[in-house]
């Protein structure tokens, strides 16, 4: 299965509705790999690695979120796989 690294800045009301612990949660279902954290500019970014088909799926969850928010743009960058992480954190 092809291995993929990309880096998400989510815009809207996503922070303060769990949106980086469930992202979290979700990620280590699928065995994705990396880090989720909230910007001061009121934006969540991350980056996740994994299989291809895993790392989709969480982008694409995150188009919606958690329940209560309300996510205006996903921000979608390509980068090159490192294989660098072993987990998945909430980075503060």
């Amino acid at each position: 299965m092809s291995k993929q690294r990309i880096r998400i800045f989510v815009t809207g009301r996503v922070q303060g509705v769990f949106f980086r612990q469930t992202l979290k949660a979700k990620a280590k279902q699928n065995n994705v790999y990396g880090w989720v954290k909230n910007l001061k500019d009121g934006r969540v970014e991350a980056i996740l690695e994994g299989d291809t088909e895993k790392v989709t799926r969480l982008v694409e969850w995150a188009h919606g979120g958690p329940a209560n928010a309300i996510v205006e743009d996903v921000e979608i960058r390509n980068e090159k796989f490192t294989g660098e992480f072993t987990k998945f954190d909430v980075a503060y």
